[in-house]
């Protein structure tokens, strides 16, 4: 496969349209509501928009909500769950209040059950994967990176606020870092995201710090090549889900061999077009939405490469779909 994609999906629940957040003992209405699989979901299912062959590998509870996680990865998103299990319990929820151009998240789980690799299954060959950073080594990762394969890596927030400076020696066994600009400054106690993009360059070959609507800043390690992409003015719906859209992206113009430049402008874009519509991984654009895009934006020189690389025929048909719970075949269709 192209992409495989560990971790844990939750099933999200977003609500949109927020005038403020709640206080306690009042209740605020929304305006939108919408319900998709998320957390690792994002990245697999907006990679599998953009025509990767991408796998994932977790555990989704048999409860209802699980079914419904399946049912939109597998059927509509042609995710292959292969390295995934189904276990008994109850799914991981999070319900995400998009406000202000933001958004704040609570979030209900349980631990995995994860083997001795920190995988629920067996670690399929891959051109490329992805990992989120942790303190203890994965032992995957390294096993990854020596089959040949390009292991893309994030990291979450640090809810101790100590942001060690050990959580990054994974990065030894990664092809390239995409943090966002507050963790890569936290990580680094640097000022500015440009300085932690410095940094951050000495310990992995390729770094990407993005920062929101200013865009984003990457180094490549063994050129010393620093390419600063703005970003695409859009209004903003909902940003969930936003940094996992700009690393498939950025992983997609990566296997293909793209210039630095172009791989920062189309990550920027895609992640861009998926803040204006809400529901995490099922905001991901697909190639329709891109060339939509594209049509309209022209001339826009920073994408003339997009002519040779939006694809003709079925897959550029492929767009972004409703965030519902419905059955299946009430779904709204790709395209």
């Amino acid at each position: 496969m192209d992409l495989f994609v560990p971790g844990v999906v939750y099933l999200d629940i977003v609500f949109t349209g927020l005038r403020e957040l709640p206080r306690p003992g009042t209740e605020v209405w929304a305006t939108g509501m919408g319900s998709c699989p998320g957390g690792v979901a994002n990245l697999a299912v907006a990679a599998a928009r953009l025509g990767l062959e991408t796998g994932l590998g977790t555990a989704l509870a048999t409860d209802a909500y699980g079914d419904f996680c399946a049912d939109i990865l597998c059927a509509q998103e042609n995710v292959d769950l292969s390295a995934s299990r189904r276990i008994a319990g109850h799914s991981p929820v999070t319900v995400s209040l998009s406000y202000d151009r933001d958004r704040s998240m609570i979030t209900h789980d349980h631990p995995p059950p994860l083997n001795a690799d920190g995988l629920v299954g067996e670690l399929p060959p891959a051109r490329a994967a992805s990992v989120s950073l942790t303190k203890d080594r994965l032992p995957w990762v390294r096993k990854a990176t020596e089959a040949g394969t390009l292991v893309f890596a994030d990291v979450g927030w640090d809810a101790s606020a100590e942001w060690p400076a050990e959580a990054l020696g994974m990065l030894s066994d990664c092809y390239a870092f995409l943090p966002n600009s507050v963790e890569a400054m936290r990580y680094t106690r640097a000022s500015t995201p440009e300085e932690a993009a410095r940094r951050l360059a000495g310990l992995v070959p390729v770094v990407v710090v993005t920062c929101g609507s200013d865009g984003a800043i990457a180094i490549d390690s063994a050129t010393g090549e620093m390419v600063h992409s703005p970003a695409v003015p859009v209004e903003a719906l909902d940003p969930t889900g936003a940094g996992d859209v700009f690393m498939a992206g950025f992983i997609l113009g990566t296997l293909d061999g793209w210039p630095l430049e172009q791989r920062l402008a189309f990550a920027n874009l895609i992640a861009s077009l998926s803040v204006q519509h809400f529901g995490g991984s099922l905001s991901a654009p697909g190639w329709g939405d891109i060339a939509d895009w594209w049509r309209a934006a022209r001339p826009d020189p920073r994408y003339d490469f997009l002519d040779d690389v939006i694809p003709s025929g079925e897959q550029r048909s492929v767009r972004r779909a409703g965030a519902t719970i419905a059955r299946l075949s009430d779904a709204h269709a790709h395209d």
